[in-house]
């Protein structure tokens, strides 16, 4: 009887300690995700299209040829070539956020040439010329600039380039008269226009505005520098000519295309859960 009891007694208590331990010993529960909103990644880098379109102030840093014979070089006494338009495209990188490259290819419209001498002609010992011609250039630039940084929509830079323009010069025309008397003089004299390679520089500022997320107006300064090459060629004991080259201050306006400037939407991956052991 005695051992009866605790058989029964034994029995309880483990019934008792296993349903205690099921109410200690709860699983944990597994954490809930809520899925993170998608996360927008904006791009540094980049190519992109160019245009532009721009006006050029133009000075002639002189021009000179030979009168005569070989040996006999003299200055054109006045030179002068006047204002133009210019249009321009180009294909380029954006390397970061700062830095950015590109390759330029421009025409400058026609600019026209005006030019005078002073000397002897066939109808009196002083004379003075009445030179005129013009000038168009096709221009290709590499170009490096540097960001300064966004700021709202707008981000400043300045910028480099350098590269080489072909200069095409249309035939010179000159009318030598007498200095005391205009209305006598020579007869006209045309002289073949001439066309070179010449290497070419410039420097550049402004600011780039962002119209959507590819899309970015440009709006700038620059100043170019094309070096001296051949105008015109020789004729009735004239030429052949040379310019000394001509500096153009411009402003423009223009856009970049940018491909893939649009932000990036990057799905939220959850951390993978580790197991717990127990």
């Amino acid at each position: 009887m005695t051992k009866t009891i605790l058989t029964v007694a034994a029995a309880a208590l483990l019934a008792s300690s296993a349903a205690y331990a099921a109410d200690v010993y709860q699983p944990e529960p597994q954490p809930a995700y809520i899925d993170a909103p998608e996360v927008a990644v904006a791009e540094t880098s980049g190519w992109y299209l160019r245009g532009d379109l721009g006006y050029n102030f133009n000075k002639l840093r002189g021009a000179k040829f030979f009168q005569g014979s070989n040996a006999d070089e003299a200055s054109f006494t006045t030179s002068s070539i006047k204002d133009s338009f210019w249009v321009g495209a180009g294909v380029g990188y954006q390397v970061n956020s700062h830095l950015r490259t590109d390759l330029t290819f421009d025409y400058m419209f026609k600019s026209d040439f005006k030019g005078s001498t002073t000397g002897s002609c066939g109808v009196a010992v002083a004379c003075t010329s009445a030179d005129v011609a013009a000038l168009k250039a096709y221009t290709l630039m590499a170009n490096a600039y540097v960001d300064l940084g966004t700021y709202a929509y707008f981000t400043p830079y300045v910028g480099g380039g350098i590269g080489g323009s072909y200069v095409k010069w249309d035939k010179l025309r000159n009318t030598s008269c007498e200095t005391g008397d205009p209305s006598n003089c020579d007869p006209t004299v045309e002289h073949g226009g001439k066309g070179s390679w010449r290497f070419a520089y410039q420097l550049m500022a402004g600011a780039s505005i962002d119209v959507t997320c590819n899309v970015k107006a440009d709006l700038g300064y620059r100043f170019r520098h094309t070096m001296g090459g051949d105008m015109f060629g020789y004729a009735s004991n004239g030429g052949p000519g040379y310019d000394k080259g001509f500096y153009s201050h411009s402003v423009h306006a223009g856009a970049r295309y940018v491909f893939g400037g649009c932000e990036t939407p990057v799905a939220y991956e959850p951390p993978v859960e580790l197991p717990v052991y127990k």
